[in-house]
């Protein structure tokens, strides 16, 4: 990103940006070219790192006979759609559904059965990159299991259809024709309360047919908040859409959005009453901040200067490489 940087100022120099002299606008985008970097080695590990599960799986299924020889149909006691884990109590075991949409609740017992091994390989997962809020494997015939164990029976539907969930049709054969990995790139509000979430997926392939889709997740509050909190300035993240999927709280107040709860942004997406729509660029009450997303999330503009928010006094944004995101910096007027 650093020649593209250099390219960049180069074009500044030859605009009139008097609001910030050239040197400290280079010091700025350094900053956010940093945090951008940061963020986006913290997903390439995680790439890696779901890459290799993803081949062994694949390894392991390739002989599934084998693993039904020497599986262990103990292990999980499921009572209807839900195995009887219990989050906090034991560590090793995932938390398993067999949904009611599967077509053939026998043959998915033994699929819960012969992939038991994934239990080890998912809590060394979760060990190994602390950033993880739950890894995952949905299969075709709607058997989940998730670490760590959760309270599933009372959040998840069991009349549901995997399948039709992006964090799986992202991966399938039509959509990921390469069958490697995908980045679900809008981020999501969890249901459990652990506000926003973002998921990568790898298929896993038995026999040339789609077995299963791998995935983790992570809270964009783990990560984001660990980055922002080192640097200086008022930050916001956002999505192609416009939804800021993290800020600070300051940066968040100064663009005339809604007021936050407990004046803390990370509180307002884990309230019940968080509303997606109210914290979006496009829906900010002032003019000129949708004019700054347009000109951001559309025209592909890296700077923007206000004249009307009086309060306000500059934007710089660059965009990630991997993911269709934006990390914005709100310059006031001191």
């Amino acid at each position: 990103m650093k020649n593209y940087l250099n390219l960049l100022f180069l074009g500044l120099g030859v605009c009139s940006c008097s609001f910030l002299p050239q040197k400290s606008f280079q010091e700025e985008f350094s900053d956010l070219e940093e945090m951008v970097d940061r963020l986006e080695d913290q997903g390439a590990f995680m790439s890696q790192s779901l890459d290799s599960l993803a081949h062994f799986y694949e390894d392991q299924i390739a002989r599934f006979d084998s693993l039904l020889t020497f599986a262990d149909y103990d292990k999980y006691l499921i009572e209807g759609p839900f195995s009887t884990a219990t989050p906090g109590l034991d560590s090793t075991k995932s938390s398993i559904i067999i949904l009611n949409t599967t077509s053939d609740r026998e043959q998915a017992l033994q699929e819960v059965a012969a992939t038991n091994f994934l239990d080890v390989h998912f809590a060394q997962f979760v060990k190994r990159n602390e950033l993880v809020a739950q890894v995952y494997s949905n299969s075709a015939l709607q058997v989940s299991r998730v670490y760590p164990c959760y309270d599933h029976k009372n959040i998840v539907d069991p009349n549901i259809d995997v399948t039709q969930f992006n964090f799986y049709y992202a991966a399938n054969e039509i959509n990921n024709p390469n069958k490697g990995l995908v980045w679900i790139p809008d981020a999501y509000v969890d249901p459990a309360g652990r506000g926003w979430i973002v998921s990568l997926v790898h298929p896993i392939y038995k026999d040339n047919s789609l077995f299963a889709v791998l995935g983790v997740d992570f809270t964009v509050d783990d990560v984001i908040y660990t980055y922002l909190q080192d640097y200086d300035g008022e930050y916001l993240l956002v999505n192609a859409k416009g939804d800021i999927v993290a800020g600070k709280a300051g940066a968040i107040e100064t663009i005339s959005m809604p007021p936050l709860k407990n004046h803390v942004y990370r509180e307002t997406v884990k309230s019940e009453n968080f509303r997606v729509s109210d914290f979006n660029l496009f829906q900010s009450r002032s003019k000129e901040v949708r004019k700054m997303a347009q000109e951001f999330l559309l025209n592909k503009k890296k700077v923007f200067e206000f004249n009307e928010e009086k309060n306000l006094k500059v934007a710089l944004c660059l965009p990630f490489e991997e993911i269709d995101w934006y990390m914005i910096q709100i310059i006031p007027n001191s």
